[in-house]
Order: C-alpha cells, then sequence, then structure tokens
C-alpha cells in the first residue's frame, strides 16, 4: 500500500515530520502503531523512529513544497 501525504491526518504529518528529525518522546503509542501500520516507521529497541518509505515521503513533500 502505497501512501501519499495527502491520505495523512494532520497529526499524522505532524508526527511523522518530528520523528524524522529527532526521537520523539511525545508520540502517542497509537500514533506510533498507525505509522508503522503504514509503513512508515518501525519498532526500534529505543522507540518508534522512522523508516526509508517515510524519510522519503516528508523529505519529497518539503521538497515540493518549496518548489511550488
Amino acid at each position: 500500500m502505497k501512501v501519499i501525504w495527502g491520505d495523512l491526518t494532520e497529526e499524522e504529518q505532524t508526527a511523522l515530520k518530528r520523528v524524522n528529525r529527532r526521537p520523539y518522546p511525545a508520540l502517542s503509542k497509537a500514533l506510533a502503531e498507525r505509522l508503522v501500520f503504514l509503513g512508515l516507521a518501525e519498532e526500534r529497541p529505543r522507540g518508534t523512529a522512522i523508516n526509508k518509505t517515510g524519510r522519503e515521503l516528508v523529505i519529497n513533500t518539503l521538497l515540493g513544497v518549496r518548489r511550488e
């Protein structure tokens, strides 16, 4: 299942941008599980972290905004 930025809620978008920058301890368990389910994050020993697919989505979205 390919997820595009517009498929995400505002809360999911914000969380994904925050975990892209650094660990996000305020990330709720439910939201972390949702990002993992969507294939945008993964569980690691130190908690939920963005994965390659999630990082590409964030970067491509941010770059797309700059081009407009």
